[in-house]
């Protein structure tokens, strides 16, 4: 008997489907490995811009899918009504909807349960796929998409794909040599994964605000160190750095934000804003292990062919570093800053398996408001 990502990838074929596009979700791993390795594809860095590329390649004559979280819809909204249905352009949607079956991440929850009425309200139609049983309505649909030129979302739940294989994702994503973005030989060269890192940041954080990337780096963080002026992201990708940069706007406090590859890379443009408006008291770490590691540890684009210090630099950064090994990093984070800067770790892919954080979404908020307020 076929896996259920078989019997979708059939579907795929026998509509045309010939050109993807992607953003990681652990749900749907597998399905993504499959997706990559049978049809072209793009791995995108942000929702939005695969509305873009998937409208020029329509152009182009190709018939495109696109393949994301349903909480990466609030981010492509605006582009796929603008774009897509105004040019009527085909394109057919695979949401993977968490916050309904199962779910284990709380700020999942909010939108994957408004989904349907947002989609609703814009005027996007789209089928439920609930259940493994329900993957025989795809077909028609998508010969709907590609004949009429329409946009189309089909709302995939978990449990579609309960007790189906179990793929690992490919070890690189374009044919740019590793060593660009991730130099190979001397001081470089990745030693630590994640929480051997955080471990040895960990006493650099007493007494400052610190904002953390949501997933592992939040929980592996909590296990080694936990303050009451942590921060914890438990959603919103990307904007881990934008809310450590409006803290560091509004307090004198020094703030450290934790961030990742792949959530500066789907939101790099404010590092353009923190270069111009940043303060010394906002140190910007970014912990840099080339891969998603929250969503099935899919290969980020740092691993092939992007140095995120020289982006940073780019935008205007005047104070930077990259640094691996414990000493580096420990010496770094010593050094007194006179200016915002970003401080670019090199480490090895690799989750500790740390049990949740014990903390809901509004204890956190408050001790942090209660730390700021001095109280």
């Amino acid at each position: 008997m076929r896996y259920p990502e078989e019997e979708l990838i059939a579907a795929l074929r026998e509509s045309g489907v010939d050109f993807t596009a992607s953003l990681p979700c652990e749900k749907i791993k597998s399905l993504l490995v499959m997706v990559a390795e049978r049809f072209p594809h793009v791995p995108l860095t942000r929702e939005e811009e695969g509305v873009g590329i998937c409208a020029g390649a329509a152009l182009a004559g190709r018939r495109p899918a696109l393949f994301l979280q349903s909480s990466g819809i609030g981010n492509m909204i605006n582009a796929l009504l603008s774009l897509t249905s105004f040019y009527e352009l085909p394109l057919a949607l695979f949401i993977s909807r968490r916050g309904v079956y199962r779910e284990q991440i709380q700020a999942q929850l909010p939108m994957g349960k408004g989904l349907p009425k947002l989609l609703r309200g814009a005027g996007i139609p789209f089928t439920l796929i609930e259940a493994r049983s329900d993957l025989g309505r795809i077909r028609k649909r998508l010969d709907e998409v590609y004949r009429k030129d329409r946009l189309h979302a089909f709302l995939m739940s978990p449990a579609v794909w309960e007790g189906s294989c179990s793929l690992e994702p490919p070890a690189a994503l374009c044919p740019v040599a590793h060593a660009a973005a991730r130099p190979k030989t001397g001081h470089q060269r990745p030693r630590l994964t994640r929480f051997g890192v955080l471990e040895t940041i960990a006493p650099f954080l007493e007494g400052r605000v610190v904002v953390c990337n949501l997933g592992f780096p939040s929980k592996e963080l909590f296990h080694i160190k936990h303050q009451p002026s942590h921060f914890y992201m438990l959603g919103s990708m990307g904007m881990t750095t934008p809310i450590g940069l409006g803290i560091s706007l509004a307090t004198d406090r020094e703030v450290v934000v934790i961030d990742g590859d792949g959530s500066i890379l789907m939101n790099p443009g404010t590092l353009a804003t923190a270069a111009a408006f940043g303060r010394p008291n906002l140190t910007i770490v970014c912990i840099d292990n080339g891969s998603y590691g929250s969503t099935g540890s899919q290969p980020t684009l740092t691993g092939a062919c992007v140095d995120l210090e020289m982006v940073a630099r780019g935008f205007g950064f005047r104070q930077t570093a990259k640094v691996a090994g414990k000493q580096e990093i420990r010496d770094i984070m010593r050094k007194k800053a006179d200016r915002v800067r970003f401080i670019h770790i090199l480490a090895l892919p690799g989750n500790r398996n740390v049990p949740p954080i014990p903390l809901d979404h509004f204890t956190i908020k408050k001790a942090v408001i209660a730390y700021l307020a001095g109280k």
